[in-house]
């Protein structure tokens, strides 16, 4: 699938946690239906194969709805799958291998902090970069916090898009609007929801206002 970068509006990441039992496949088709435009598999628990198993399943849904589906950090996970993409972390294995490895084909996603690592991931052949913490994260509570400052400086440091992370909610993502990023990326706001579809609709509504058109 071609890389767009209208595909960061409201990219969805998975985590079990938040599904309180619920079926992740039937979660995930109703955040598509919501408006959810780009879904992450991020799954620590599994390994390689299980992983491609369930992302086979993911990749099947996303792709009647005109998503991509990303693999979280696992690249060979990514290949064997049919997924369209992986994303992969500051620590995790460089852009420039996986994109030497992978071929020009599959989108890679880098994580950044900071202008100089923005900038790095670009050069290495990243196709969107993923900037946060934004807001304190429900999901990682370590999470390094970003400034809607830092946020701005990131996103116009860089040609690629940016999507923000972090915390965001229906109610606090105006307090990022205007900072030139291209979408944002949930997921409790998304999973953790009792109607999934309609907790989608709304950030899909609230992420327009204040995307970088």
């Amino acid at each position: 699938m071609r890389f767009l970068p209208k595909m960061l509006t409201l990219y969805a990441i998975t985590d079990r946690g938040c599904l309180r039992g619920r079926d992740l496949a039937e979660q995930v088709e109703l955040a598509l239906q919501g408006g959810v435009t780009c879904v992450q598999l991020r799954d620590k628990e599994l390994d390689t194969d299980e992983l491609v198993q369930e992302a086979r399943v993911l990749a099947e849904i996303c792709h009647r709805y005109g998503a991509p589906l990303i693999i979280n950090d696992d690249y060979r996970a990514a290949m064997l799958s049919g997924a369209d993409g992986v994303h992969v972390g500051i620590e995790d294995a460089s852009v420039s291998e996986i994109r030497r490895i992978a071929g020009e084909e599959l989108i890679i996603g880098a994580t950044a902090k900071t202008v100089e690592q923005a900038r790095a991931a670009q050069k290495m052949g990243a196709d969107y970069l993923g900037v946060g913490a934004v807001f304190p994260s429900p999901t990682k509570k370590n999470a390094i916090r970003i400034t809607p400052d830092d946020l701005r400086a990131i996103t116009a440091s860089v040609k690629i898009p940016v999507t923000a992370i972090g915390g965001i909610t229906a109610d606090n993502v105006k307090e990022i609007n205007g900072c030139g990023h291209r979408g944002i990326a949930v997921v409790s706001a998304v999973f953790a929801a009792d109607d999934v579809r309609a907790a989608a609709q709304q950030l899909r509504t609230k992420a327009e206002e204040g995307i970088a058109l």
